[in-house]
């Protein structure tokens, strides 16, 4: 029965990274944002995210977005400094097209980091980006 259900492979979906500058407490902020890359909308978007090591482990939080248009990405969470240290796993599941899609995607510990900045999809600006 179990090797009956299909769950077709992400492709085009991404989580990233941003250090972010906050006008309102004047602060540097890091975000995570899913990223749609897409020609298609994804919908009912859900977002479990936590950070674990051998000794360590964070509350899981749950994220929920109606919809996230083709060609777009929103922001997931804020992230404290204090995780990066722990691997940080975002786990999505979303609907395209009448199917559903689940991913792992994780930020190994310690790679969050100005050093690992990239060009992102879609976002004109650097950061971290997990495919």
């Amino acid at each position: 029965m179990k090797k009956d259900i299909e769950i077709p492979k992400v492709e085009g979906v991404y989580m990233a990274v941003v250090e972010e500058y906050n006008e309102i407490y004047k602060t540097d902020d890091w975000n995570a944002y899913i990223i749609n890359e897409n020609d298609v909308d994804l919908e009912m978007i859900l977002i479990v995210s936590r950070g674990y090591d051998a000794e360590r482990e964070t509350s899981l939080m749950r994220h929920k977005l109606d919809k996230l248009p083709a060609k777009s990405y929103a922001k997931a969470e804020w992230l404290q400094e204090d995780v990066f240290s722990l691997n940080n796993e975002f786990r999505v599941t979303f609907f395209q097209d009448g199917k559903m899609y689940d991913k792992k995607y994780l930020f190994r510990k310690n790679t969050i980091n100005k050093n690992a900045f990239q060009p992102l999809p879609l976002m004109n600006t650097k950061g971290i980006l997990v495919k």
